[in-house]
């Protein structure tokens, strides 16, 4: 069987998430798709299956499946498009452990409808600010992850953690986060996450359904625009709709493999 790696939330390669995409032509068990994560070693690989009503996707990281998955959800649903298993017209659904998921073409690229994972008061875990090596100005947390506001766009890029502390908190992740400094864009993050196998990855659109309702109250508006600023960088067109989020991003197909290995 083919598969395909993407690069997703960019469109010049090389940049942006790389995601797996594997499209099975039957079911495959549990063990074998962490096996073939593993071996891929990227932040997510995602399995696609077709049923008579859409398709079942599964995200797996080299260590474990998680929940809900942005970047590999729109390389899942590029691969769809782009090997002609769907028209560009049509919508692609997915049935997902977040629930029905939907992803549809845009003008200025792959448009993903998510839930929304708003931000709650939390207790900020004891020397974090000493973890991460920066002055924490506000903390929440979200269904998934940590989410720490520090000072200024500056700070977020040359941020430089202690992962091998980070990995001990008992969550997916830690966003990192600020107002952008940077023309065109509205707020920068960045994501690591230790604890998944993950010590930072390059763009997470999942991140951006915590984000986006985060900085839409502190910034007075629902369309915004975000920078992820790792050292791949990406970009994510985020709309605000009560419970949902809307997640723009384009995407580049670099690879494609054979599968022999059962």
């Amino acid at each position: 069987m083919k598969i395909y790696q993407v690069d997703a939330f960019t469109d010049k390669p090389f940049t942006g998430n790389p995601a797996g995409v594997c499209v099975l032509p039957a079911p495959k068990d549990d063990v074998w798709m962490q096996n073939v994560a593993a071996e891929m070693n990227l932040s997510e690989t995602a399995f696609l299956l077709e049923q008579a009503d859409g398709f079942r996707l599964r995200w797996f990281t080299p260590a474990v499946e998680v929940e809900l998955c942005g970047h590999a959800t729109l390389a899942a649903a590029h691969i769809l498009w782009e090997t002609g298993r769907l028209a560009g017209h049509e919508p692609a659904p997915f049935h997902t452990l977040s629930g029905r998921l939907t992803a549809e073409r845009r003008s200025d690229g792959i448009e993903l409808d998510f839930p929304a994972t708003p931000d709650e008061p939390a207790e900020t875990p004891d020397g974090l600010g000493e973890i991460l090596g920066a002055r924490v100005v506000n903390f929440r947390s979200s269904r998934f992850d940590h989410l720490v506001e520090l000072e200024s766009e500056a700070v977020v890029r040359e941020l430089r953690p202690d992962f091998t502390r980070l990995k001990s908190l008992p969550v997916r992740g830690i966003m990192v986060t600020s107002r952008a400094a940077s023309p065109g864009f509205d707020f920068v993050s960045r994501f690591f996450g230790p604890a998944v196998g993950i010590d930072e990855d390059p763009v997470t659109g999942s991140a951006h359904c915590c984000l986006g309702p985060y900085w839409s109250k502190r910034l007075g508006k629902t369309d915004m625009r975000a920078c992820q600023v790792s050292r791949r960088g990406g970009v994510v067109a985020v709309t605000v709709m009560g419970d949902r989020v809307r997640l723009r991003g384009q995407a580049v197909t670099v690879m494609a493999a054979e599968l022999i290995a059962e």
